[in-house]
This record gives structure tokens, sequence and C-alpha cells, in this order.
């Protein structure tokens, strides 16, 4: 069965046994007081704001048989995977403090993005179910140096609907690599956010959905995609 959303730059048809929603890094270091961002003084009010936007997307994909991937950034132990102590990955890093030994907003001892820890773990309002695909990574993109392909192409996926955090690096970074790799991308525009310039005239955010649109996805929101899936349920 095929569905249509409407979306931009035009409607976006997929079959939802194709599809898989794929949920970027909704963790508790970028959407959750005590995490990396809020510890960097970055604002996490906008990521958690999207949390029931990505819920309705995930219990609609769930009703309608569609698989779900959780996409977890974090580094080994040893930050050997971040490239440290040379890499652009880790120098970038730097200035957010990861890998610092922390206490976690629960009282139990945790790192900075390293995995493993309470500050890496999906947030509770969002946490995976059973059934559900979990893939770490390292970099911003979800399908370098990981298994996301592989896991997708056994699954039959040629579709992902993206939600998560943050629009102009983890979301955009996966969603080019999915597009060079022939997968469609329908990106939800209310289920995605980005602090990154918020509170200037024209955010990331916004330059990032229209980058998208016009040349790596399809744009659409919540509404739309939960009412598509609704007609497979």
């Amino acid at each position: 069965m095929t569905l249509r959303v409407d979306a931009r730059p035009e409607a976006a048809t997929f079959e939802p046994s194709a599809a898989a929603v794929v949920v970027v890094d909704m963790q508790h270091d970028f959407a959750s007081r005590g995490g990396m961002f809020d510890r960097a003084g970055i604002d996490v009010s906008g990521v958690q704001a999207i949390v029931p936007a990505v819920d309705r997307v995930l219990a609609a994909a769930r009703s309608a048989g569609t698989p779900v991937c959780y996409l977890r950034m974090g580094f080994s132990d040893d930050l050997g995977d971040a490239g440290y102590p040379t890499s652009p990955t880790w120098l970038k890093h730097v200035p957010l403090r990861v890998g610092d030994r922390v206490t976690a907003p629960d009282g139990t001892p945790s790192r900075i993005l390293v995995r493993g820890t309470w500050n890496t773990a999906i947030v509770d309002e969002l946490a995976p179910a059973d059934a559900d695909l979990v893939v770490d990574k390292h970099r911003y993109s979800g399908f370098h140096g990981t298994q996301l392909e592989a896991e997708l192409r056994s699954r039959g996926v040629d579709t992902l609907i993206v939600v998560g955090a943050t629009t102009s690096v983890c979301v955009e970074s996966t969603v080019r690599d999915a597009m060079a790799r022939d997968f469609r991308c329908i990106v939800v525009e209310d289920a995605v956010a980005e602090p990154i310039g918020a509170g200037l005239a024209r955010s990331n955010h916004e330059a990032s959905l229209l980058v998208m649109e016009l040349l790596f996805a399809w744009i659409t929101n919540s509404e739309k995609i939960v009412d598509a899936l609704a007609t497979h349920r």
C-alpha cells in the first residue's frame, strides 16, 4: 500500500512497510537538564519542546507496523573513536567538556557524551520499545562507521521519516548521507529542533530545512505524517 503525505516541495509517497522512523539523538546530553548542552549554557528548551511531536510520530509508526530506529551520539570510554587528541571531531567537542566525569541528575556517576551512561541514554518520554533498533554513532551522521545502512537494507527500507536533534548538525548530516545512499528522506519539521541561532531573525533550523527541501529531502509536519500513517493502521 502506497501512502501519500503532503510535503514540500511536493507530496511524498512511501510504503509503510518500506519506511522507517529515524529518531536522531533524542538523548539527555542534548535534551535534558544536566546534559551536555545544558552544562555548556545551551538552551535545551527547544529540543524538549519537540518531544510530544516525536512521540506522536512514533506511536503512529508503531501502529502502522513501520519500524523505528534510534540513533545515539556517544564515544567510547577511551575517546578513541572521537579522534582524541587531534581530530576535528574531538577539537570541536572540547568546549562542550566531552568525556568529563559528572554526576547525573539521578545521582549516578556519568560522563559527558560517553556511551553507556545517563548522558547518552534516550530521554525517558521516548524510551525505545523492545522491537526498536538502536544504533550508536560517533560522528554527526548516523551512517558513518555504523551498521545503520545494513540494518535498514535488511528490513527492506527505502524511505526514512526523520525526527530529532539537532536540525543543522546531526539531522542534516544524516539526511545528506542517506540521500547519497539512495534513501528517500521525509523530515518532520515540528519534530526536529536546533538551539544554534534560535534567537536570530533566521535560524539555523530554518536554513537547514530550506537546504534539505531544495536538495535532499521532503519536508512535512507531524500532523500530516501521523494522518498518512493512520490510513494504514
